[in-house]
């Protein structure tokens, strides 16, 4: 399990999944400035590269985050957590990853250190998604805690500003995650969390649906382009999740990911068999 959980993280890394490359390739068949088209063939080369070297596909393989979907009657709940520790300090030797994670008061480098968001659920199967998260774009994350009456047009607005003030700061195409509602913790929970749907794959609700793809035509209209140069792409997608709120408080979280959208899951079942796939 320990090793399946390396190789997870290697596919991650490596290997930009189909959506996302599909969609960075429409974007260049789509663009007619040179630039914004000298930039994505550049993005399309590194992960050509990346793929076919088994090499990562950005020199910041960013801090390496895990959503941990336990089964509660899973024999390997209790060691699950030291598993996927163990296995991303030998990842960082083995694949090799850039030591990411430098101690808050004495900055010294510790090597890769996981975020691991927990959700207890039925059965007996544990599912991690692997979600590496470069500095660049997190650094671009935001928190606003808007009025009820703002409602959606002011998560609009905030999210406009919010990518007009960033602009090629997180290496733009992005895939913009949004969480509405909770706690100011959980919004920024649920905006991460979206990231794991697929391109082009719309939320279950039809207004929420809607409300994805005009923040994505608005965003696109902003003209930032690839890596802030100018451009028709400035996202390949948006990701809306929205959870019950407070009566007084409207949570909004966003959550930048960079062109190099890596991420990976795997299963594993009470047998300790595993399944890995993007």
């Amino acid at each position: 399990m320990e090793d399946a959980i390396i190789e997870a993280i290697r596919l991650a890394v490596t290997k930009i999944p189909d959506d996302v490359v599909k969609s960075l390739q429409k974007a260049y068949e789509k663009e007619n400035s040179p630039t914004a088209r000298f930039n994505l063939e550049n993005i399309l080369n590194a992960i050509e590269i990346g793929e076919k070297e088994q090499i990562p596909v950005c020199q910041d393989t960013g801090t390496v985050t895990f959503f941990v979907e336990a089964g509660v009657r899973s024999p390997y709940l209790g060691v699950i957590k030291e598993l996927i520790t163990s296995a991303l300090e030998k990842a960082t030797r083995e694949i090799p990853l850039r030591p990411n994670t430098v101690d808050v008061l004495t900055n010294k480098n510790i090597g890769n250190f996981p975020i691991i968001h927990w959700e207890l659920v039925g059965g007996d199967k544990i599912k991690i998604a692997v979600l590496p998260k470069g500095g660049g774009s997190e650094n671009c994350s935001a928190l606003a805690m808007l009025t009820p009456a703002e409602g959606f047009e002011g998560v609009k607005q905030f999210v406009i500003e919010r990518v007009k003030e960033c602009g090629g700061k997180p290496c733009p195409p992005i895939i913009l995650g949004i969480g509405i509602g909770g706690s100011s913790d959980l919004a920024l929970k649920l905006a991460k969390k979206a990231l794991l749907r697929p391109i082009g794959k719309r939320h279950q609700d039809e207004k929420i649906a809607r409300f994805e793809e005009e923040l994505l035509e608005e965003i696109n209209s902003l003209k930032i382009g690839p890596m802030g140069m100018g451009g028709k792409t400035t996202a390949l997608d948006v990701k809306v999740e929205v959870a019950p709120r407070h009566p007084a408080s409207f949570p909004v979280g966003i959550v930048f990911q960079c062109w190099a959208h890596r991420k990976a899951f795997l299963e594993i079942n009470k047998d300790g068999e595993v399944r890995i796939w993007q």
